[in-house]
């Protein structure tokens, strides 16, 4: 069993290197090991191409080949059993005539939910699912969250003071942006942003703060940009408009799509954040870096739609005349670490998932 365990850790390393490139598709990582050795390993790379299975069979060295049969697979998630934009992993693992497969959990995904297991059980192949299938649930969070509440992954994030303000009162009559955090945890944040399939901002915020919303301090490809602009009165300067990335602009006028711009008309009537949440269900928005501003963060949290959240506290900094951040509810800390002098927290919900849905 340990043996077992230390090879879907692997599998897990290894998909974590798609991140940010494969969505709306899990990260999926697969090792192939003959007498507890490695003969092959690979994970699933981008969007559309090829499955970690696919991969990990691939790269087994010529003279290795004739092994596979002989050998064990470790994959993180059970393999697809269904034709999508590639041909089902379970009938190549079959194919191989690979004899034991160790999965690291179920796919929940409509298409697949056990049918992968039932193929290759069908086939003769041993399964074998272990006590690590929490881990490697946790570990495709997004895409779990995705099917299974039909509505993206939600993450909240925002800087404050050491006293709690997110930005001076007077910042937009003097046209001029409060740095709370430093360098260091704005590449963090431009990590953050690379790993999320999009992020939203409200109307405020991008008029105020004229931000770009890109990961330009961080490798990997910019998120989606979602922008609340109820009546379309934002100036098409700003920077959240320009071809850096696709942004979808939630309106209750237009709803139509020019270039890489998508205006999406919704009733501000009703509560708007379903709204929202099912449009990207149906765009494939798998999850959602939420910066701001404090009434439209404060608005997730008070629906309880959220599934986690970051804040950056300045230690060395008290705004006097602020604006206060917003105040999370219902939350326990999970995790903190300083970056010089400022520190990272990290939350999540206190209720359950069954309560919030």
């Amino acid at each position: 069993m340990s043996n077992d365990y230390f090879f879907i850790k692997r599998c897990l390393s290894l998909a974590a290197l798609g991140s940010g490139n494969v969505a709306p598709n899990p990260m999926v990582g697969a090792v192939l090991v003959y007498n507890n050795k490695i003969i092959g390993e690979g994970y699933h790379e981008k969007f559309g191409e090829a499955h970690a299975e696919v991969n990990c069979i691939n790269n087994v060295k010529e003279g290795d080949k004739h092994l596979i049969a002989k050998s064990v697979m470790y994959v993180s998630l059970e393999p697809c059993s269904h034709f999508g934009k590639t041909p089902p992993c379970a009938d190549l693992i079959i194919f191989h005539g690979i004899k034991k497969v160790v999965i690291g959990c179920i796919d929940t995904f409509a298409k697949v939910n056990g049918g992968g297991i039932e193929k290759l059980k069908n086939a003769g192949i041993e399964v074998v699912l272990g006590n690590w299938q929490k881990e490697c649930n946790l570990f495709n969070k997004r895409f779990f969250t995705f099917y299974e509440s039909k509505r993206p992954y939600i993450i909240l994030k925002w800087a404050q003071s050491a006293n709690g303000k997110i930005a001076a009162k007077n910042q937009a009559n003097q046209g001029e942006r409060v740095l709370i955090s430093n360098d260091i945890s704005n590449r963090l944040v431009h990590k953050w942003r690379s790993e999320e399939a999009a992020i939203m901002i409200g109307t405020c915020t991008a008029f105020l703060d004229n931000p770009t919303l890109t990961n330009r301090y961080y490798p990997g490809k910019n998120p989606k940009r979602i922008i609340i602009d109820k009546d379309l009165n934002l100036p098409p300067e700003l920077h959240v408009f320009n071809t850096s990335s696709e942004t979808y602009i939630f309106n209750q006028h237009s709803d139509e799509k020019k270039n890489n711009l998508h205006y999406i008309k919704i009733s501000f009537d009703e509560n708007i954040l379903p709204q929202i949440m099912e449009e990207c269900f149906k765009h494939q928005i798998q999850s959602i870096l939420v910066e701001g501003g404090s009434v439209l963060l404060q608005s997730f949290i008070n629906q309880h739609l959220w599934d986690e959240c970051r804040i950056i506290a300045n230690k060395n900094l008290i705004i006097e005349n602020g604006l206060s951040a917003p105040n999370l509810k219902d939350a326990v800390e999970t995790d903190s670490f300083y970056l010089l002098h400022d520190r990272v927290d990290f939350y999540k919900p206190s209720l359950l998932i069954s309560d919030r849905n």
